[in-house]
């Protein structure tokens, strides 16, 4: 379910016309293979997490980068940030 919220975010907040949310796989690398996505892309990805659910994330930390990987990552990230 988070995922899928997270796919929709991404598409959203990205303006992604040609993807479905369903089409992305969650497991899939968002940067360079995959969505094929950049450091623009994530800054907006970033500030949408923030607003959305409170993250703030710093973008030099080695962590962020690891949150960024995959779909998955990110839900695992967001829950993990519901917990605290």
């Amino acid at each position: 379910m988070l995922e899928q919220e997270v796919k929709e975010l991404i598409v959203d907040v990205l303006q992604l016309e040609d993807i479905e949310p369903a089409g992305i796989d969650s497991d899939a690398p968002l940067f360079v293979e995959g969505l094929g996505l950049d450091s623009i892309d994530a800054l907006e990805i970033g500030v949408a997490l923030q607003k959305r659910y409170g993250i703030t994330l710093s973008p030099e930390a080695q962590e962020t980068r690891r949150h960024f990987a995959s779909v998955r990552a990110l839900a695992s990230m967001i829950e993990t940030h519901r917990k605290k």
